[in-house]
């Protein structure tokens, strides 16, 4: 199946099913490349239960048509790749009580980790053009990319344990391209990375302008796709001599990431040598992020962040497919049993920023309960993702802090600085 009967490129992506501009998933093909737009601009691209299905059956149209070479997946607003799942349609299903069944929570879960899955195991080369808003399932499809291309305005986050929730969608181990103390920072408080940040911390491969992208359709039909695809995909989206730029800033935090977030401690630990920095009155930048950090860290689901920081721990040990099936169980749980819904009610229904956590604190959460959660509720040949195949990790090369390339760097400070206070707002998940 191709995007027009004669296979020519179409001028613009279409619904595939209807034909109309009107989806929330559009296809269009250019030069033998697949380009898959994600249409839902006033949800900032939050994945309902149809764009997860729509995708995966996109998905299986280009690994099928020979005449396909690669395939890019974008958001139609440069406001926004995807800003997640949609929180809001899960927490209505969540209080209704509708967990199993063809449209219940579970299965979008299920789903979309399948989705995700199938995405990392392409055959085909995929490109992720990372505009914008990316957090929590916009990462789960752009972390599978072979080329990550984010922009001076990427805002990249995993910021489910504000929510009660855990980083999900893959994330127990693709946060693993990052030092161990940098991601239990990342995955734990859900800071907002800028592009350069995220280039920096291996979780992007090129950092652009963003009006990079508005006729990368037109570089696309100018390609040559003779040898190379990856390589000649890779020169369509890196500009040469841009400047502009803005540098990483997330290095300049090392220190204090490394220092306060040790591989040893626990999150009671952290949060005392967080307290400790800021009662000696430091500078600042760094009492900005002290004082940031802690308010994470103090002020979401004590019971989360231990569960997360936990998961964390035993992704970078784990392959792909069980890390979705061990994220899976704790999904289950923290929606089932756990304080998901608490969490949204607080930040998106009621909007009133106060939730009430059972445990309150810290310290009040039992080892025992921590353990439930990270427990899978499936028997092995039972377990929904029981299909998933393990694969080496990642179908590219992991990438490493500094490997990336951020085109033009030129040491202004970054437009998307997050670090020295802002958290950032939860967009999705």
């Amino acid at each position: 199946m191709n995007a027009t009967p004669d296979f020519q490129s179409s001028s613009k992506p279409i619904s595939p099913e209807t034909g109309s501009t009107g989806s929330e998933v559009l296809f269009q093909v250019v030069n033998r490349v697949a380009v898959i737009t994600l249409n839902r601009p006033a949800a900032l691209n939050a994945l309902s239960h149809l764009m997860v299905r729509d995708l995966a059956n996109l998905l299986e149209r280009v690994r099928n048509d020979d005449r396909i070479v690669a395939l890019v997946l974008r958001g139609g607003d440069p406001k926004g790749f995807c800003a997640g799942g949609d929180v809001r349609a899960l927490y209505q299903l969540a209080r209704r009580g509708e967990r199993d069944g063809e449209n219940g929570w579970l299965q979008f879960f299920v789903d979309e980790y399948q989705l995700d899955h199938a995405l990392h195991r392409f055959p085909k080369p995929v490109v992720a053009l990372l505009d914008g808003v990316t957090m929590g399932g916009g990462m789960g499809l752009g972390q599978a990319a072979q080329i990550r291309v984010v922009t001076t305005r990427t805002k990249i986050a995993m910021p489910e344990t504000r929510i009660g929730m855990v980083p999900d969608v893959g994330a127990t181990r693709f946060l693993a391209a990052m030092p161990l103390e940098t991601e239990l920072y990342v995955g734990l408080t859900g800071v907002t990375l800028s592009g350069a940040d995220a280039v920096a911390c291996g979780l992007a491969d090129l950092c652009v302008p963003g009006e990079w992208f508005d006729d990368f359709e037109g570089r696309l039909e100018r390609m040559r796709i003779e040898g190379n695809v990856l390589e000649a995909l890779r020169a369509v989206f890196a500009p040469v001599g841009v400047e502009g730029i803005p540098k990483a800033t997330l290095p300049e935090y090392t220190p204090l990431i490394s220092r306060h977030f040790d591989r040893r401690a626990g999150i009671e630990q952290i949060v005392s040598t967080l307290s400790a920095g800021l009662a000696r009155h430091p500078p600042q930048p760094e009492a900005d992020w002290l004082l940031a950090t802690l308010d994470a860290l103090t002020q979401y689901s004590p019971t989360m962040l231990m569960v997360t920081r936990e998961a964390l721990l035993r992704g970078r040990q784990m392959t792909l497919a069980e890390c979705f099936r061990m994220e899976l169980g704790i999904v289950s749980r923290a929606i089932g049993e756990g304080e998901f819904c608490e969490g949204v009610r607080a930040h998106l229904v009621d909007k009133d920023r106060k939730p009430r956590w059972a445990p309150a604190k810290l310290a009040e959460v039992r080892a025992e309960r921590v353990q439930h959660f990270l427990s899978s509720p499936w028997r092995n040949n039972t377990h929904p993702l029981a299909g998933l195949r393990d694969c080496d990790w990642p179908a590219r090369e992991t990438a490493k802090p500094g490997r990336g390339q951020c085109a033009g760097a030129n040491g202004e400070d970054s437009l998307c600085l997050s670090h020295s206070g802002e958290m950032g707002r939860v967009r999705g998940m």
